[in-house]
Parts: structure tokens; C-alpha cells; sequence
């Protein structure tokens, strides 16, 4: 089985070498052809081998490689085969390889084909890299390798300076989350004297009694601060609050990249890492209280500023913020469980969604704007109802994935007692009606209504070619029937088994499956809860606003205007950042030139050592004067100096 763990990811770095080293020898259809038959492999490898070896009970933990040995640390490849990284396995492959087959329709004219493929074969298989191993060094390879790759992708159309921002962006917030996530390994490795996996965990409840001083004086839980410091590397990866502001702005790459980042790659892993990490957060209350108040504060502002979107991918992309922080918020509430089963459903819906507004746009001549849309329904049957299915499951309406997963967060939440569960509580449940109302707006303002777009765009409508609309199909069956499938086995049931650990006092899903009698009671009961109510309370006002009254959002506009400003520009985070650090940065710069470089480097060091040896040599040149009788006086002078000091009777 070793062989068939080195393949999956070894499949997907082929296929990327093949498409980027040779593809511009061996053409477009080659090298396509080779990175989606690379992603093909991994996925069926994942689904159909390893998955039923897992299930059957063989796990796998150990070293397949060793790069080297430096003192005493040995730098391995290993791999870490059991249900959480088979399940994270085969939901990446999978979207990946719908990702793949829809960008040979969507970047077909792109002159930078095979370039393109080549980057989002690595991304796939930086991802699996990182979701299968069983050491924090190899680990780090994945979470950096998978940052490189979405630096490459975001910024794939160069020659646009937005998306030139849009990248240099995504990868300084990234460094700020790495830097603290590089910290938290040091600190393992520190405490715990090795970075394999199994031996940290083992060690885990001994360390959690030491204590560090982070200030002079002060006290702190090294479990604690190793867990939070660990979380900064998630909140930079997974785009939680407040590094969570290059997250939109990555909507610059090509759409099928924003599908593969929002939904199975890169922003899920902070919350894999986490949930991975389960046996070290446990041990820490403080730590994952922080978990929780982030998520929930990530789930509802975002969702806010998604109402306001009128860019089709920027409505999806705040979307995925507010969904990431739904996931942190169970792991916050040790229901780690419910919030990998949401990871799951998620990056289903997500990708069709994503991929569904990529149709529309490839339909409307890369028009982004739902202002200048409306009425494509008619002409987009196929599109339209794979967003159809994607929203109503994003919007958690029964039986669709989405109602599954995130009405286990929402209870889960419920239930918890750590200090800020009743904030986050609030939160999640807010954010369920204001989900529900962006999600249909972007629907409603879409497909719906009079065409706004002009007239020879309407008259060039129709649907997306076939490899365009299968992925579309092929994403919305699970996003129907994956909740239904996972919900017993995933969240009530010993799937994960030794996987996640949770303490007995934080075990609120153990407390919510005493009370779950099958699917049916399952659903009945979710249609009569809070967060039913409310998702239908804002497809409702959606409707009423975007159909039935389309005059009104303006009105509401008018009469909200302060609130309308605050959230188009977004809080004002990224004119703080600007302002603060950005040109408090440029500033620091210029002041460090000025002083350091310009008087001290050449005003002092340089210039200054040449002007003293001018002086010195201007003073010793009038000795030079060319009487003989002066150099008689110097040399009778030193004869009577040397004979003074030297010469000892």
C-alpha cells in the first residue's frame, strides 16, 4: 500500500511536470490531457483503494523517506493514512479533477494553457502533501507549497496590475499567519523534542502542565500558546478575521483557480490542521475559546459584506469566508467532527457554485457585474439549476448537504459551555438568514428578472459547451445527497474513531447523537428550528426585493446609507492595513534609508572614511616639502626618538 500512497500525490506531480516542463513541446491537448489524467488517478486510487482499505481497519503511520538527519531531527516524508486524511483525500481529488476537466472549456483561448494546468495539478498535489502527513516538517512543505501555488494562480493574468495586488496581497497576509504558525512548531519542537505527529500527541498531556513566560513575569500554559500560535497559521490559510482580507481579492485568477482555492484546497487546510490538532486544543480551553469567537466573528461580518457584493464571484467569495468561519466555530465547540463533515459538503456546493458563476460569465463575454445581468435562466437551464441546487444548499435547506452539516454546527454550538459560545451562538444563527438572503439575491438578480445586459451580449446567450455544464452536474449530486450519506457515519457514528480526539467534558455531539433517532426525525425536526425559519425568511425577502419589488433594495440603500458605506468598504480593513501598515511600512523604509543608508552607510561609512583619509592626506602632504634640510630635522628626530624609547642602557 506504500506504492499506492506515493502515487496519489506522485500522479498529480507528473501530470503538473508533464503539462508545465513539456507543455509547450507537446501542445495543449497533451498537456492537458496529462494533468487531468494525473488528478484522475489520485482521485480513483483515494475512492476505490484506499478508502475501503481504511474502512476495512488498516491504518498506516510511518516514514516512506528520509531526506536527512540534521541534529538529530530526521527530515522525512511520511505519510499518515486514516480516516480524517482519506476523507480530505478523496473530497480534494475530486474537486480537483471537476476543476480540471472545466478549465479545458473555460481557458481555452488563454495563451497560457498548459501553464495553467501545470499550476493547478501542483496546487493538488502540494494539498495532499500537506492532508497526508504525519510530521510537522512535511506538513510545513504542504502549507507553503500549496501558499506558492495559489501566489502563481492568483496573479496567473500578470499583466493586470489588479491582479499583480491581488497576489503580492494574498501573499503577505499569508506570511503574517506563517510566521506564527512557523512559531508554534518551533515550540513543539521545544517542548516535545520531535515533530512526528504520534509521539506529540503521546507526550501532549505532560507538556500541558509546563508554563512560559511570554513576558517577563507573566506567566502562560505552553499548551496554549502553541495552540494559538498554531491557529494564527490557520486564521492566514483559512482567512478568518483579521487576515482574512486577501481572501476576495483573489477572485483576480481565473475562476476555475477561485473554485479550487474556496472549495478543496488551501483555505480548508487551516481547518484540517486544526482539527488534526485536535489532542493539543483539547488540552487548552483559553485556546480554543479564541477558536471559537474568531470563527463566529469570521461567519457574520463576512456574510454582511456579501449582501452588498455586486460582483458575481466577489458574492461567492465572502460567502466562502463566512462558511470557514462556520467550520472554525465547530472546531472552537469541539464538535470537530461536524465541522469536517461541513468542510466536506462545502467544498461540493462551493466548487458548483464557483464554477456555476464561471458559466455565466463565460456566457456574458466576462462580464462580472449581476447589475448587468438578469434573465439568463431561459437560455441557461443547465447552469441555473446546478446554482439552484448549489444555493438552496448553501442556504441549508433540507435535504440538501449544506442544511446537514451546518445545522450540526449550529446545535453543536448550542450545546457548548466554553466561554463565547453564547456570542458565537448568536453569530451562526444570524448568519443563517443572511446566507439564505445573499445566496437568492445573487440567484434571483442572475437568472431571473428583465435582461439588463446590452443588446449583443442577449442576443449571443446560450448555454456553456459540455465540459462546462459536466462538472456542473457531476458537483451537484453530492451537493444533494452528501449530507444525507455523511451525516450518520461522520458526525454520530465511529468514522473518525482515534482520528479527533475530544475530552469528555467538551463532547457536545456525543449529547446531540443521544438525540438522534435517523434521518427522517432528523428532518422533521430541522424543519422546525430556528435556522429553517430563518433560511426562509431570507430566500423570502430575497424575493420580495430582487422579484416581486425591485425598487425596494434601493430604497432600504437610501435609507441604510451608513450602513451601506461601512460595508462596501468592507469595515475599512484594508484602508487601515493601507494606512497603518502599508505606508507605516513605506514610511519606516524611507526613515531606515534616510538615516541608516544615505548618512550613516554613505554619509559616514563611505563618504565619511573618504573624506578623513582626504584630510589625513591633505595634513601629511605639506611635509612633503622638498628642503633637505627638513628631512635632516625628521630624520635626526626619530633617530633621537627611537634611541629614547628603545634603547635601554
Amino acid at each position: 500500500m506504500q506504492t499506492i500512497y506515493l502515487l496519489v500525490p506522485g500522479a498529480c506531480l507528473a501530470g503538473a511536470m508533464i503539462a508545465g516542463l513539456l507543455g509547450w513541446k507537446v501542445g495543449r491537448r497533451v498537456a492537458h490531457t496529462a494533468a487531468i489524467l494525473g488528478v484522475a488517478i489520485a482521485f480513483g486510487l483515494s475512492a476505490f483503494v484506499v478508502l475501503p482499505d481504511v474502512l476495512a481497519g488498516h491504518h498506516f503511520n510511518g516514514a516512506v523517506y528520509t531526506w536527512a538527519v540534521s541534529g538529530g531531527i530526521p527530515l522525512e516524508v511520511g505519510f499518515l493514512i486514516d480516516p480524517l486524511t482519506v476523507l480530505m483525500m478523496v473530497v480534494v481529488t475530486f474537486v480537483s479533477l471537476m476543476v480540471h476537466i472545466y478549465t479545458v472549456g473555460y481557458m481555452h483561448e488563454d495563451p497560457g494553457y498548459q501553464r495553467f494546468f501545470s499550476y493547478i495539478a501542483l496546487f493538488t498535489f502540494f494539498m495532499l502533501m500537506l492532508v497526508m502527513s504525519n510530521n510537522f516538517l512535511q506538513l510545513f512543505f504542504g502549507w507553503e507549497g500549496v501558499g506558492v501555488c495559489s501566489y502563481l494562480l492568483i496573479g496567473f493574468w500578470f499583466t493586470r496590475p489588479t491582479a499583480t495586488y491581488a497576489q503580492l496581497k494574498a501573499f503577505l497576509v499569508n506570511r503574517v499567519g506563517d510566521f506564527g504558525f512557523l512559531l508554534g512548531i518551533a515550540a513543539i519542537y521545544l517542548y516535545f523534542g520531535t515533530l512526528d505527529y504520534g509521539a506529540v500527541f503521546a507526550i501532549a498531556p505532560q507538556v500541558a502542565a509546563k508554563t512560559m513566560q511570554v513576558f517577563p513575569g507573566v506567566a502562560w500554559s505552553a499548551m496554549t500558546v502553541i495552540c494559538i500560535l498554531l491557529f494564527i497559521g490557520a486564521m492566514g490559510k483559512s482567512a478568518q478575521v483579521p487576515l482574512h482580507v486577501w481572501l476576495p481579492d483573489s477572485m483576480e485568477g481565473p475562476t476555475p483557480i477561485s473554485a479550487l482555492i474556496h472549495a478543496a484546497t488551501m483555505v480548508t487546510a487551516g481547518v484540517f490542521m486544526v482539527a488534526r490538532m485536535s489532542p493539543l486544543f483539547e488540552l487548552s480551553e483559553t485556546a480554543l475559546s479564541v477558536v471559537l469567537v474568531i470563527g463566529a466573528l469570521t461567519a457574520f461580518l463576512m456574510a454582511l459584506v456579501g449582501i452588498v457584493q455586486n460582483d458575481i464571484k466577489r458574492v461567492v467569495a465572502y460567502s466562502t469566508l463566512s462558511q470557514l468561519g462556520y467550520m472554525m466555530v465547530a472546531l472552537g465547540a469541539s464538535a470537530y467532527a461536524a465541522g469536517i463533515f461541513h468542510l466536506m459538503t462545502h467544498a461540493f456546493f462551493k466548487a458548483l457554485l464557483f464554477l456555476g458563476a464561471g458559466s455565466v460569465i463565460i456566457a456574458m463575454h466576462h462580464e462580472q457585474d449581476m447589475r448587468k445581468m438578469g434573465g439568463l435562466g431561459k437560455h441557461m437551464p443547465i447552469t441555473c439549476f446546478t446554482t439552484w441546487v448549489g444555493s438552496l444548499a448553501l442556504a441549508g435547506i433540507p435535504p440538501f448537504a449544506g442544511f446537514f452539516s451546518k445545522d450540526m454546527i449550529i446545535e453543536a454550538v448550542h450545546h457548548s459551555k466554553l466561554p463565547g459560545s453564547g456570542l458565537a451562538y448568536a453569530a451562526v444563527l444570524a448568519g443563517v438568514f443572511i446566507t439564505a438572503f445573499y445566496s437568492f439575491r445573487m440567484l434571483f438578480l442572475t437568472f431571473y428578472g428583465k435582461p439588463r445586459m446590452d443588446h449583443h451580449t442577449a442576443e449571443h446567450l446560450q448555454e456553456s459547451p459540455w465540459v462546462v455544464t459536466l462538472p456542473l452536474m457531476l458537483l451537484a449530486i453530492p451537493s444533494i445527497v452528501a449530507g444525507v450519506i455523511g451525516l450518520k457515519p461522520l458526525v454520530f457514528g465511529e468514522y473518525f474513531g482515534a482520528a479527533i480526539k475530544v475530552a469528555p467534558a467538551h463532547d457536545v455531539l456525543r449529547k446531540l447523537g443521544e438525540e438522534f433517532h435517523g434521518l427522517g426525525p432528523f428532518i422533521a425536526h430541522g424543519l422546525q428550528s430556528a435556522p429553517f425559519l430563518l433560511a426562509m425568511a431570507g430566500i423570502g425577502l430575497a424575493w420580495l426585493f430582487y422579484i416581486r419589488y425591485p425598487e425596494a433594495p434601493e430604497l432600504v440603500r437610501m435609507r441604510l446609507k451608513h450602513v451601506h458605506t461601512v460595508l462596501m468598504n468592507k469595515y475599512y480593513v484594508d484602508d487601515f492595513n493601507e494606512f497603518v501598515f502599508a505606508r507605516g511600512a513605506r514610511r519606516l523604509g524611507q526613515m531606515l534609508w534616510r538615516v541608516g543608508d544615505v548618512r550613516f552607510i554613505d554619509g559616514f561609512a563611505v563618504n565619511g572614511t573618504a573624506r578623513v583619509i582626504g584630510w589625513v592626506a591633505l595634513a601629511v602632504r605639506r611635509i612633503q616639502t622638498g628642503y633637505v634640510y627638513h628631512y635632516a630635522f625628521a630624520m635626526i628626530l626619530g633617530l633621537f626618538l627611537l634611541m629614547t624609547f628603545f634603547l635601554h642602557v
